[in-house]
């Protein structure tokens, strides 16, 4: 495994990060779980991603039962605020009451009295950005969260709370989290290069885009039984990825993988791994096998020829537009 700076922190994580959104509480039960921390954790990834809306709380839950007995310190946990948690008005959004009191109840169920980092899971229109940069200082102050970061946020997102923050000498934001592969790149241009300027990491979701760059979805085919396509929360997500025009570029970037040698989730991973700016990508899993192939991409690189012939496969389907975006202008 291979350890890098989240940002310009002194925080070290690991490049390839455990995530369990759609697997714990959801698609795999807890002894299933608990096993993929525990191979997690064996083959040295040492951070795990969650979030307090993730299967309404069990995701955090079963991951602090995965981790109990674990040195504390030998871990970075990470979660995440915004989503609906709750009927109540107030139950969502990042309000200094809805910040403060999801923190309690996420390190509760974490079984911790620390998160390493605490992310702002979108940019919240709604509550202004003072009180927003305020309650994630005192969570910070209060020694509950180590550092701070967002998700799917905006360059001028975070240029607005690293303004406010540096004029009340609040904690900064140190990462961003958004989703990037080689297929979807819409941070390339203004997210990655703003945040290389202001020292912030990037933690990758979907870098895999939703498992389609492991080739396992073909065109003219059904989707295998057991893959996320067919689950009836997870599989929405991914129908973006489904287009015949996506899965041909697939196709033959399962070609171009088999001509290096390596598998195409191997090339894949490797390619997030290898762009600027990455400090971690996220992977989940539901099988062993899974996550001892995702690890196995550490330490590739890429070769420029290869790179070149990687953009070319998937030039006409990649997405670069910056404001196709996952951050709500207004909350659902």
């Amino acid at each position: 495994m291979e350890y890098r700076h989240l940002g310009n922190s002194g925080l070290k994580v690991s490049a390839v990060a455990y995530g369990n959104w759609l697997t714990h509480g959801s698609q795999i039960d807890e002894e299933q779980s608990i096993l993929l921390v525990e191979k997690a954790l064996d083959l040295g990834i040492t951070t795990f991603d969650t979030a307090d809306v993730y299967a309404l709380g069990k995701a955090e839950e079963v991951l602090g039962n995965a981790l109990k007995g674990i040195r504390r310190d030998s871990v970075e946990i990470f979660t995440k605020v915004y989503w609906p948690v709750g009927p109540s008005q107030n139950d969502r959004g990042l309000s200094r009451k809805h910040i403060l009191t999801s923190i309690d109840s996420s390190l509760k169920r974490l079984n911790t009295d620390y998160v390493d980092l605490y992310q702002a899971h979108r940019y919240d229109y709604e509550t202004p950005i003072e009180e927003v940069v305020s309650a994630f200082d005192q969570v910070v102050r209060s020694g509950k969260a180590l550092y701070i970061g967002v998700s799917e946020w905006r360059a001028e997102e975070i240029e607005a709370y690293l303004k406010v923050a540096s004029n009340s000498n609040a904690a900064r934001i140190i990462s961003n989290q958004p989703q990037y592969n080689i297929l979807w790149r819409t941070i390339e241009e203004k997210v990655v290069k703003f945040s290389q300027k202001e020292g912030i990491g990037q933690i990758v979701w979907s870098p895999l885009a939703q498992g389609v760059l492991t080739g396992k979805y073909r065109v003219g085919e059904s989707p295998p039984e057991d893959s996320r396509a067919n689950d009836p929360f997870g599989g929405n997500f991914l129908q973006s990825y489904l287009k015949e025009s996506i899965l041909q570029a697939v196709d033959d970037l399962k070609e171009i993988s088999q001509e290096a040698g390596i598998s195409l989730a191997k090339l894949s991973l490797a390619w997030v791994l290898n762009r600027v700016g990455v400090s971690s990508a996220i992977v989940g899993a539901t099988k062993v096998e899974q996550l001892e192939e995702n690890v196995g991409a550490v330490g590739i690189t890429l070769g420029d020829d290869l790179l070149e012939q990687i953009d070319n496969a998937v030039r006409k389907v990649m997405v670069i537009d910056p404001e196709k975006t996952l951050s709500p202008k207004t909350r659902p």
